[in-house]
């Protein structure tokens, strides 16, 4: 004769199971992507005729599809980009061939220069994503380093730590951020 089988009381176990599932959704944190944060300016009107620019004015920035970097047509760096916009726009040699300044009453700052300078961005449509990571980074920070050393000049304090709004308009008059990104498309592989 067979001994009978005694059943296992399961009924607990969804219980639990739904227990650790909870426990695990809520303790699990999720990587959340973040994109980069521009402002992008309001689309042009129509029956207005677009502004010339000066080609002195135009730092033009070019990333081919094999991530090679030329600045005003000139084989260039990742890391001398920043410091290649920053002498641009700011301009203090006074170079014919690069941006011209227009002193400005800015309230609060005073007569300050102010850079008609532009960064003109393109890439290739094979542009790698690191690489335009790296060269909208590396923009960011230079108009962030300009705006940080005037707020250093005129308030003592970095731009980033800045609280009344009106310093924080006054540099950002002074400092604009000039950042012209032409539509992707097949530029060669220099």
């Amino acid at each position: 004769m067979a001994r009978p089988v005694n059943e296992i009381n399961a009924g607990s176990m969804a219980d639990i199971a739904f227990l650790l599932l909870i426990f695990f959704l809520v303790t699990t944190t999720m990587d959340v992507d973040s994109g980069i944060v521009r402002r992008l300016p309001p689309p042009p009107d129509p029956t207005v005729k677009p502004a010339d620019i000066k080609e002195r004015n135009v730092l033009n920035v070019l990333v081919s599809s094999r991530d090679a970097l030329m600045v005003n047509r000139v084989p260039s760096d990742i890391s001398t980009l920043r410091r290649t916009v920053k002498e641009f726009i700011q301009n203090r040699s006074n170079r014919s061939d690069w941006p011209e300044q227009r002193v400005e009453e800015i309230e609060g700052l005073g007569n300050v220069p102010v850079s008609r300078g532009i960064v003109s961005l393109k890439n290739d449509r094979g542009t790698s994503y690191d690489m335009y990571i790296q060269v909208q980074n590396e923009l960011a920070a230079a108009f962030a380093e300009m705006r940080n050393e005037l707020s250093m000049e005129k308030f003592g304090i970095r731009y980033n730590q800045l609280t009344n709004a009106d310093w924080i308009n006054a540099i950002n008059k002074a400092i604009p951020v000039a950042i012209s990104e032409a539509e992707p498309e097949d530029v060669g592989g220099k």
